[in-house]
């Protein structure tokens, strides 16, 4: 809400930029109201510095739903600040002051129901071939910018000077498309705004519709169903056939494009890009056709009496504005009661009845043109039901009240635009020289109109809390699902997380035990070779030692053998001894040298014999590793899998219990509404018998005044008859005293005036007579009439109380198809999802034993491959077979 230290100027920065600071009275003068609706005003107004012809629309944002009010001029401002368009209605700014918004835009001269108002016809076609382009043109720019109008209408489709069509009233209008509001006009209203609620939501075509009701409207001058309240208008079109055009006079061309229009389905509808290639809008017309029906309606408001032309003179506005009329000239014409003031607090606005006060102060206008103008009035007027005004910012409530036989239903054109309004002429000074009967009469029917239009307003309000309660609610369980699958995801990623970490500390443990064994293994082999090592040294020494004894025992032999040969000299003894000294240790040695080549032949044989068990081993734990891995991870993935299908049963049943929510508070809804809009109808219906009862109560105390008069006038005619013949009595007495004796006068005189009381008794039964079958015939009339009318009414609120029975019925039945149409995908999704999951977990699962068994015959494969290459190499190295050799069995642990 606004609030700073000029009263109504907005403290956000980015409201602010929306308005302009100046204060609207020093801007603009000349101030007329134009038109009074619930929203406030529309004035016809001049620039101060510009001298700008301009219309204002003044709304106020303090009292009831103030938050709501000052939201809609919101939107209405920031919508109308975008358009940028000929055909649509130039907006120039908009002021704050003391809690009202001056919203300025272009002066246009009137709407296509003020020509229909105006000329009390239908236009031709071709004019409305025009009007219809102009408003397509407007309709595609703002459907190319997924914007919608909602409430097309005639009352909304504006005229300038030079024949230029505007759409106006952009207080409905949505600005995303597509929407799902119950926005809009009873009988121009789409049957996809009407179910909007129930079947979803709905795009631009909606326009097209009102469209196709408004060529209805500039055709027929009302719109289909105008006749029927508006509470059953809205469910006549959302249940029955689409309107079609009555009269046989239009061509084939305009007939077609009314049923293009009017096509139920909003996808076989067509666009506004579509419908400007159709050939009705296309054919060749005069460029002049909208002047001069501008100029023909001009000639016509001049020429109407003055009352009338208090209503229309807002078309004269800016010609008198201009110059070419004289304020003299229309002070004649208005008969010097119509004379507006340039002074703000002499318009009255806020304190003058609105146009049904109707003014009799003008001698032209007598009582009778008076009755006969209301008695036109559902004829000659196309005027919107007044249920229509809560439904956009520019409504008005000036409408008039026709017929007693319509009861409710208002005749007249209440324009909505910021243009095309009644004019000021209605002020209290032509109150107070209205019959008072009359003034009371027409404030009655006021009120009446302000219960219809509050009904409306309160059903629309109703319908738009439903959808707001059911976007909430969408919302909140769109947060909740969003927060279970955040807390799902969670749960997969602390899942993987927690697998990664375990598989970490899995191979972190198998590359320690590794190691471990490796290091095992290692000093095995030191000790391996240290044990062979220390073998073959005992073997050397013990071999050593025997070849030293064995030395020592062929040295004594010889010794003793050279010692028993004496033969042989001492120094040959020595040389042979010497020679075989060295022949013994050369042999010696070489058996050390023998000795030493097995025992190291023998050690590397060993040792490599050795390695290859070390690597057997190596080869057997890197098999036992890599099968615990591959079964970790399985045993993990199938815990994964576990958790993934507690998750969509999880799922599931949230989605379940979700929707159950979500149709709960439908159906609750809907039979809320089904229950107020029950209530209505028993009230409207309440109201109509009242009335009924009322007039008939009326009729009945008027019956004596009537049947009084008639019995006066019978009275007159037997006086009559009794004078005339007294006339002849004496005429006849007269003539019998002349040819009759003398003698004879008294007998004759007695015998004539025995005839004349005769006479006169005979006359006075059938005066009695006549007096009595007229108060019995009039009676009995009366009664029929008023039976008749009861009848009457009791079958059309019967009728509409059945229509009313069949679209609940209708839109319980596509409530319950669409529950069921929910169930049934929200089914489907769930099993497609279920048949996903199971597809992924297959393939998750087959990918894992493709793994398992890629990565073991990859390990075998490396390890075979390794164990050829180290036999290939034992092979190259002359050890032969080392699979089969044995080893201590202290090699093994």
């Amino acid at each position: 809400m606004p609030s700073s230290t000029r009263k109504g100027v907005p403290k956000d920065p980015e409201l602010a930029d929306l308005f302009f600071k100046d204060d609207p009275e020093d801007v603009f003068c000349d101030l007329h109201e134009i038109g009074h609706g619930s929203f406030g005003a529309v004035y016809f107004a001049r620039n101060s510095y510009s001298n700008e012809v301009v219309a204002i629309k003044k709304m106020s944002y303090n009292g009831k739903q103030t938050t709501e009010k000052w939201q809609d001029i919101i939107k209405e401002v920031k919508f109308l600040g975008q358009l940028r368009h000929p055909n649509t209605i130039e907006y120039k700014g908009c002021y704050l002051k003391d809690n009202t918004a001056w919203l300025v835009m272009e002066y246009c001269l009137g709407s296509a129901s003020d020509l229909l108002e105006v000329h009390k016809k239908p236009l031709q076609e071709m004019e409305i071939a025009a009007i219809t382009h102009g408003a397509l043109l407007g309709l595609a720019y703002l459907h190319s910018h997924n914007m919608i109008h909602r409430d097309v209408k005639a009352g909304n489709i504006l005229l300038t000077e030079l024949g230029q069509v505007k759409l106006a009233d952009f207080g409905s209008a949505s600005i995303a498309s597509p929407a799902n509001s119950f926005v809009g006009t009873p009988y121009w209203m789409a049957p996809e705004v009407i179910l909007a609620m129930d079947e979803g939501q709905y795009e631009g075509k909606v326009d097209i519709w009102s469209l196709g009701i408004t060529c209805i409207e500039l055709a027929e001058r009302k719109p289909p169903l105008f006749n029927m309240n508006a509470m059953s208008a809205l469910y006549h079109i959302a249940q029955n056939d689409s309107p079609t055009l009555q009269s046989n006079e239009w061509s084939d061309l305009f007939r077609s494009f009314v049923d293009y229009c009017l096509l139920k389905i909003p996808q076989e509808r067509p666009s506004s890009g579509e419908l400007l290639r159709h050939d009705f809008v296309r054919r060749e017309r005069s460029p002049r056709i909208l002047i001069d029906l501008i100029q023909r309606t001009k000639d016509a408001v001049r020429e109407l009496d003055n009352l009338q032309y208090r209503k229309m003179k807002k078309i004269l506005y800016q010609e008198k504005h201009n110059g070419p009329m004289g304020e003299s000239q229309e002070e004649e014409e208005v008969g010097g009661g119509g004379r507006a003031s340039c002074k703000m607090n002499s318009l009255g606005s806020n304190h003058s009845i609105p146009s049904t006060s109707v003014s009799t102060g003008s001698q032209s206008s007598s009582v009778n043109s008076m009755q006969e103008m209301l008695d036109d009035g559902c004829s000659d007027m196309t005027m919107m039901h007044p249920q229509d005004y809560g439904s956009t910012l520019e409504s008005s409530p000036h409408t008039k009240k026709v017929n007693h036989k319509d009861d409710q239903h208002i005749c007249g054109q209440a324009t909505r635009s910021a243009l095309l309004f009644w004019s000021d002429s209605f002020t209290r000074s032509h109150v107070q020289t209205s019959p008072l009967p009359q003034v009371t009469k027409q404030i009655h029917e006021h009120e009446q109109e302000s219960e219809l239009r509050e009904q409306m307003s309160g059903y629309k309000r109703m319908r738009r809390q439903h959808q707001k309660q059911l976007i909430a609610l969408e919302n909140k369980l769109k947060a909740e699902m969003d927060e279970h699958r955040l807390k799902l995801q969670k749960e997969v990623e602390t899942q993987a997380n927690n697998a990664y970490i375990e598989l970490e500390k899995l191979a972190k443990r198998h590359a320690v035990h590794t190691d471990k064994e490796m290091k095992t293994l290692l000093t095995d082999e030191k000790k391996f070779q240290q044990q062979i090592a220390a073998q073959q040294k005992k073997e050397l020494t013990t071999f050593l030692d025997n070849q030293k004894k064995q030395y020592k025992l062929c040295k004594e032999k010889i010794k003793e053998e050279m010692n028993e040969d004496h033969s042989t000299p001492k120094k040959e003894k020595q040389e042979r001894l010497s020679k075989h000294k060295e022949n013994m240790q050369h042999s010696q040695a070489e058996e050390e040298a023998h000795l030493l080549t097995q025992q190291r032949v023998y050690f590397d044989r060993n040792c490599r014999a050795f390695k290859r068990k070390v690597m057997i081993k190596r080869h057997d734990l890197e098999q036992e590793q890599i099968r615990e891995e591959l079964n970790k991870k399985k045993t993990q993935k199938e815990m994964e899998h576990a958790m993934l299908i507690r998750h969509d049963e999880s799922m599931q049943e949230l989605e379940h219990r979700q929707l159950k929510t979500l149709q709960k508070l439908r159906m609750d809804l809907i039979r809320q509404q089904h229950q107020t809009e029950l209530e209505n109808q028993i009230e409207y219906n309440n109201r109509r018998e009242r009335e009924l009862h009322r007039k008939h109560v009326l009729e009945l105390r008027q019956q004596p005044k009537n049947l009084k008069a008639l019995e006066l006038q019978i009275k007159k005619q037997f006086q009559d008859t009794c004078k005339v013949q007294t006339k002849q009595y004496k005429a006849l007495r007269h003539h019998q005293m002349e040819v009759t004796p003398k003698a004879e006068h008294k007998t004759v005189l007695k015998a004539l005036k025995d005839e004349q009381t005769r006479k006169l008794a005979i006359l006075a039964e059938q005066y009695e007579q006549s007096i009595n079958e007229m108060m019995a015939s009039q009676a009995l009339r009366l009664d029929e009439a008023q039976e008749a009318e009861c009848q009457a009414l009791r079958q059309q609120l019967q009728q509409e109380m059945e229509l009313l029975n069949a679209y609940q019925s209708k839109i319980k039945m596509q409530t319950e198809a669409q529950h069921e149409r929910e169930l049934q995908k929200l089914e489907q999704k769930v099993s497609l999802r279920r048949a996903h999951l199971e597809q992924k977990i297959e393939e998750e699962l087959v990918s894992l034993q493709k793994e398992r068994t890629d990565r073991i015959k990859h390990l075998l494969e490396r390890q075979e491959r390794e164990t050829d290459s180290f036999d290939m190499e034992s092979l190259r190295l002359g050890f032969g077979n080392l699979g089969t050799l044995d080893l201590p069995k202290d090699d093994y642990r």
